[in-house]
């Protein structure tokens, strides 16, 4: 068959989502998934604030598993993701649509995350999560349909997540005392779906030079937000009209910044070092 009488290039919006072979050389991440960490990295950046605050305010248990609740919500969505596009990344029209979703999805989650660490209201969160999620039983189903060797493994990846996203609805009308019961339910839910999927038929044919490139390449990113927090603490601590103490907490690593109208405000988070004068 010619090219120009094939279907893919009289549709070039269009292209076969079949699985990738897992020894083909060169495979590298997509500037796609590298704009897809950056949407992430802000929601992890905004829940390290927030832990910081916490923290800061001699809330330090409370604050430290408030983050890991958000993280994981982050983490996961990021994982399942970059598994999926390990195996039958298209790099189609509908297929990036549904990856922008998925990033929309995680802003929507960031901008959530205050209310979880001031009053443990998961609302804004569990839609962020959700919304990152459906998309992903979308890129699922049509893997099913397009890739019939593996269609048992892709169908009950999309129903396990499915169900679990139904839950995690129904977790926001749970009364506080009983959430972190259903949380510890439906963590251990999600870990098992990839789990249960992969045995119910052919594996996914995931990449691991590919896997190893996007764990590296996202922790870079991460320690990147690392670097300017610390630079920007350092320019406060130095700034004309401004004087920095450090947190009194007993985990003290954080700098405020006073100008000299009084108002004092977060200026970024930093070891306790020399970059803090003491008052």
């Amino acid at each position: 068959m010619s090219e120009t009488s094939s279907p893919v290039a009289r549709r070039p919006w269009h292209r076969l989502m079949r699985p990738h072979d897992p020894e083909q050389h060169h495979r590298s991440a997509t500037p796609l998934e590298l704009l897809f960490d950056l949407a992430f990295v802000v929601a992890i950046a905004r829940a390290a604030v927030e832990m910081h605050h916490a923290i800061a305010e001699d809330h330090v248990a409370q604050g430290i598993l408030t983050y890991l609740v958000v993280f994981f919500a982050i983490w996961w969505a990021w994982m399942n993701f970059t598994w999926f596009a390990s195996a039958y990344d298209c790099d189609d029209v509908l297929y990036r649509v549904l990856t922008i979703v998925q990033m929309a999805g995680v802003l929507v989650l960031a901008v959530g995350i205050p209310a979880v660490f001031r009053d443990f209201d998961i609302t804004l969160v569990v839609v962020g999560y959700v919304i990152m999620r459906v998309p992903l039983v979308l890129q699922w189903l049509r893997a099913a349909r397009e890739d019939p060797e593996r269609s048992a493994t892709c169908r009950t990846y999309a129903l396990g997540i499915t169900v679990v996203q139904i839950l995690w609805i129904g977790l926001v009308f749970v009364p506080v005392p009983w959430v972190f019961a259903g949380l510890a339910v439906l963590v251990a839910a999600e870990l098992a779906i990839p789990i249960y999927a992969e045995s119910r038929g052919l594996p996914t044919t995931w990449h691991a030079e590919h896997i190893e490139e996007r764990y590296g390449l996202l922790t870079l990113i991460v320690l990147g937000e690392v670097i300017l927090g610390v630079t920007n603490a350092i320019a406060g601590a130095f700034s004309p009209g401004s004087r920095c103490r450090c947190s009194r907490s007993r985990w003290a690593g954080s700098c405020w910044c006073s100008a000299s109208g009084g108002r004092t405000s977060w200026a970024a988070t930093a070891p306790a070092s020399a970059a803090c004068a003491s008052p």
